[in-house]
C-alpha cells in the first residue's frame, strides 16, 4: 500500500492528491502511475507494493475530475471548463518533476491504465526523452469512423445539453456496450474482472462508476485523436522502450486487437523497442483481475523493467 499522500499545487490551478510509496532498499528508479476513467490513484496500492519491492519509488495522483484532487474548474467528472487534455498533461508534468526532486537522479518511468495509458503516451510523446519508459495498458487509440462519429455526436449533444452533464450517446456506446458484452454477467460492471470481490469493491467505492461530463469526454476523445496521430506517435523518440498489455477478453480494447494494432502502429512510427503483452482470457482490469491473469501481467511489467532499469542504471538526461 502507499505509505503517505500529499498535495501538490500545480500551475493549472489543481491541487493534485498526490500517493507515495517508497523503495524498499536502494532505489534504482521511479514509477509515476496514472489511473484509469470513473476511479483513482488509491486502487493501486498493490502495484506500488510490487514495484517497491523490486527498488522503486511510486508516485500516482488523482487526475482532474477524480478522486480527492480539486481545481476551481474540474468538479467531479470533468477535467476543465476548457483545454482539459493539456492541463491533465500538465498536472503530470508537474508531479514528475516533484518526483525528480525527491528523488534526484533516478530514471523515471511512466504506467497507465486505459484511460491513464492514453495520458501516459501523450505525456511520452511530449517528454519521452526524460523517460526511461513507458506502459500502456488496456488502452485503445483507435482514430477509425466510429470515433470520428462520436465526436461529431458529442459536439452535437453539447451543444443540445451543456457540457456538465453526461453523455448518453458515449453512455451507451462504451460502459453499457462492454457491460452488455459479458455474458452470462452478475453486474454491468463484470467487463472489469473476473474477480467478484473486485467488481463489488470498485461498485461500493463512491469515487467510482460515475458517468463523465460531455467535457470530459470530448477531452478523452482529443488524447485518443492527439496521441494515437501519425505525427503524435512521430514525436516518440525511437529508443524510447514501450511496454503494451491487452486482454482477450476486453471489451474496451476489442478484445485486445487496439493493443496489438498500437504495437504495430508505433513500430512503424520508428520506435524500436516495444513489448507486446496480450493475456488470454484477461478483462480489462488487469491488476485487479484473478491470480492467474494478475500475476502473469504482472511478471511481464516487473521483468521489462528489469531490463530496461537494471540496479544501479544511471539516468536520462534530466527535464
Amino acid at each position: 500500500m502507499f505509505d503517505g499522500e500529499t498535495t501538490l499545487d500545480t500551475r493549472t490551478g489543481a491541487a493534485l492528491h498526490v500517493r507515495h510509496r517508497r523503495a524498499q532498499g536502494a532505489a534504482r528508479g521511479i514509477v509515476l502511475v496514472h489511473h484509469g476513467l470513473a476511479e483513482h490513484s488509491g486502487r493501486y496500492g498493490p502495484l506500488a507494493d510490487a514495484l517497491a519491492a523490486r527498488g522503486f519509488h511510486v508516485l500516482a495522483h488523482d487526475h482532474r475530475g477524480h478522486g480527492s484532487t480539486t481545481a476551481a474548474d474540474a468538479p467531479l467528472r470533468r477535467f476543465a471548463r476548457r483545454g482539459g487534455a493539456e492541463k491533465v498533461l500538465a498536472d503530470c508534468r508537474a508531479v514528475h518533476l516533484e518526483a525528480i526532486a525527491r528523488h534526484p537522479g533516478l530514471p523515471v518511468t511512466v504506467f497507465g491504465h486505459s484511460m491513464g495509458g492514453l495520458i501516459a503516451l501523450n505525456y511520452a510523446e511530449r517528454h519521452g526523452r526524460d523517460l526511461a519508459g513507458v506502459a500502456v495498458w488496456n488502452a485503445d487509440f483507435t482514430t477509425g469512423l466510429e470515433e470520428r462519429v462520436g465526436r461529431i455526436a458529442l459536439k452535437v449533444e453539447k451543444a443540445l445539453k451543456g457540457s456538465d452533464v453526461p453523455s448518453g450517446i458515449l453512455q451507451r456506446a462504451t460502459f453499457d456496450a462492454w457491460g452488455r458484452a459479458i455474458t452470462p454477467r452478475r453486474t454491468m460492471q463484470d467487463w472489469l474482472s473476473h474477480d467478484p470481490a473486485e467488481i463489488d469493491a470498485y461498485i461500493a467505492d463512491p469515487l467510482c462508476v460515475f458517468s463523465p461530463t460531455l467535457s470530459m469526454m470530448e477531452d478523452v476523445l482529443a488524447l485518443i485523436f492527439q496521441g494515437g496521430s501519425e505525427a503524435g506517435l512521430a514525436m516518440l523518440p525511437a529508443g524510447l522502450p514501450v511496454h503494451l498489455l491487452g486482454g482477450t477478453a476486453d471489451p474496451a480494447t476489442r478484445q485486445g486487437e487496439a493493443v496489438t494494432i498500437l504495437a504495430g502502429r508505433l513500430r512503424l512510427a520508428g520506435v524500436r523497442d516495444v513489448t507486446l503483452q496480450i493475456v488470454d482470457g484477461a478483462r480489462h482490469e488487469t491488476l485487479k483481475e484473478v491470480p492467474a491473469y494478475r500475476e502473469a501481467a504482472m511478471a511481464g511489467l516487473l521483468a521489462w523493467l528489469d531490463r530496461i532499469v537494471p540496479p544501479g542504471a544511471a539516468a536520462p538526461r534530466a527535464p
